[in-house]
């Protein structure tokens, strides 16, 4: 388990957030998941963008 401090992905498209913290319950992915965990198939719950196109937010 990494030690590292969670971070934050943004949609470029749309601006939905997915924070490893919180996860995405509603799509499969429980609290604690990190980016790099997330398939890279994966796409935005609510544009559909690649999951390519996310860039990590500064909060």
């Amino acid at each position: 388990m990494s030690d590292a401090p969670f971070k934050v992905w943004q949609c470029r498209t749309c601006g939905y957030l997915y924070d490893e913290a919180e996860g995405d319950p509603d799509e499969g992915l429980a609290p604690g998941t990190r980016w790099t965990d997330i398939p890279a198939d994966w796409i935005c719950p609510l544009c559909g963008t690649p999951k390519s196109d996310f860039d990590m937010a500064e909060l």
